[in-house]
C-alpha cells in the first residue's frame, strides 16, 4: 500500500503531500483540477513514465525545470520501501529505490504493482493490433522478464530481415535468410506460447468479470488470434517485408458471439475493458504474491450507476484481490452517494486549480 505522497512540479501541482487511506482513496474535482495527474504520479511510481504517453518533460510544471514524485509504500510483506522518480533537463530521468538508482528502468517495474482503467484504454477497443500487443507485451514483460529478452531478440532478428528482404531481387535466397528464419521462429514460438498462456488465463476471468458488471444481460469472450509459421519466402521476397509471424498477433474480443468493436456500445466497451484490467489484476497478485494497486480514473464515464456499484462491489468486497483502490471523478454527489451506500470507509480530497484538499469521512 502506498502510505504517503509527495509531489514537486508535477504537472498542475506544484506542491502537495498527501497521507492515504489501507483502502479507498477518492479524488474529485473540475475537469482540468488535477486529479487524473495524481494518478498518473502513480503510475510513474509504478511504471516509470506517464500512463497518456506524455514524455517527461510534458510532466514538468509549465515554467519550472524539473518535477519530483515520490512515494512510501508498505508491502505486503511487511518491508518499507521508497520509490522516488525525478526529472529533469539537466540530469533526465532518474528512479530511485530507497535512494539506489536503478541502472535499468525494467528493473522496477514490477516492484510496486499496478493496474490503472482509464478512458484512454479505448484505444485496446478501437485502434489497430499494434496497440493490443503493445499492451499484451508489457503486461507479460512486467511478470516474465525472460519473455521481454525474447522479443527484444524477436523485434531484432525481424528488423534484420525486413532490411535484407528490401535488398534481394525476387528469385534471390540466400543463407542469411536461412539463419534470420530460424532464429524468427524460434523466438517467435516462445512469445506465441506465453500470449497464449496469458489469454487463455484471462478469459473465463474476463467473462466472470464482465457477468458481473452486466448483471448477466451479456456474454464477452477474449482469444488470441497469431501467425506464427512464416509465410512463404518468395511472397515476403515480393513484398519487401515479413508478412506473418507473431509481430501480427491480435486479441480477439467479442459479445454476444460479436466483434465489441463493431457491436458493443460505449458502456459495454467500457465494461468490457473494465473486466480485461480486472483480470489483469488478478494475474499479477497471483504471480509477484503482491495486491496491486487499482487505479480507476473518471469512473463514471459512459458506464450507468448500476454498473459503477456493481464494480465497487467486485473491489471493494475483495472478490478482486486489489490492495489499495484509488478513483478520481468529476462528481462529487455521485461518487459520495455510491461510495456511501458501499458501507465502506474511504478518504477524499478535492483538488482545485492543482490544490489538494483532503478529508477522512
Amino acid at each position: 500500500m502506498l502510505r504517503r505522497l509527495s509531489l514537486v512540479n508535477f504537472k498542475n501541482i506544484a506542491v502537495a503531500s498527501p497521507e492515504f487511506s489501507v483502502g479507498l482513496n477518492c479524488f474529485v474535482g473540475e475537469n482540468g483540477a488535477g486529479k487524473t495527474n495524481v494518478l498518473d504520479a502513480l503510475h510513474y511510481l509504478s511504471m516509470g513514465r506517464s500512463a497518456f504517453g506524455m514524455t517527461d518533460r510534458q510532466s514538468v510544471r509549465h515554467g519550472e525545470e524539473f518535477f519530483v514524485v515520490e512515494g512510501e509504500y508498505l508491502l505486503d510483506e511487511g518491508r518499507s520501501l521508497g520509490v522516488t522518480c525525478s526529472f529533469s533537463a539537466s540530469a533526465g530521468k532518474r528512479v530511485k529505490a530507497d535512494s539506489k538508482e536503478y541502472e535499468r528502468l525494467s528493473d522496477h517495474v514490477g516492484v510496486v504493482p499496478m493496474v490503472m482503467v482509464s478512458p484512454a484504454d479505448a484505444f485496446l477497443v478501437s485502434d489497430a493490433a499494434d496497440e493490443r500487443r503493445r499492451w499484451l507485451n508489457a503486461f507479460i514483460s512486467g511478470l516474465d522478464r525472460s519473455y521481454l529478452q525474447t522479443l527484444v531478440r524477436y523485434n531484432a532478428v525481424l528488423a534484420e530481415r525486413n532490411r535484407l528482404l528490401k535488398s534481394l531481387p525476387a528469385a534471390d535466397s540466400t543463407e542469411l535468410l536461412d539463419v534470420l528464419d530460424l532464429q524468427l521462429v524460434a523466438h517467435g514460438d516462445q512469445i506465441h506460447r506465453r500470449r497464449a498462456e496469458i489469454i487463455e488465463q484471462m478469459q473465463p476471468l474476463v467473462a466472470r468479470y464482465y457477468a458481473h458488471l452486466s448483471d448477466d444481460r451479456e456474454e464477452v469472450e477474449m482469444s488470441h488470434r497469431s501467425e506464427v509459421a512464416l509465410a512463404p519466402r518468395e511472397k515476403d521476397i515480393t513484398n519487401g517485408f515479413t508478412t506473418s509471424g507473431v509481430h501480427r498477433d491480435d486479441i480477439v474480443m467479442r459479445i454476444g458471439g460479436h466483434p465489441l468493436r463493431r457491436y458493443g456500445s460505449q458502456g459495454q466497451q467500457k465494461s468490457f475493458l473494465i473486466a480485461l484490467k480486472l483480470a489483469q489484476l488478478v494475474i499479477v497478485s497471483e504471480a509477484t504474491g503482491e495486491k496491486p494497486i487499482l487505479l480507476l480514473d473518471d469512473l463514471f464515464d459512459k458506464l450507468d450507476t448500476g454498473r459503477v456499484e456493481r464494480l465497487l462491489s467486485l473491489v471493494v468486497g475483495q472478490t478482486v484481490a486489489a490492495g489499495q483502490i484509488f478513483i478520481s471523478d468529476c462528481n462529487r454527489a455521485r461518487l459520495e452517494d455510491v461510495l456511501q451506500r458501499g458501507g465502506r470507509e474511504y478518504k477524499l480530497f478535492e483538488l482545485r486549480g492543482g490544490e489538494l484538499i483532503s478529508e477522512i469521512l
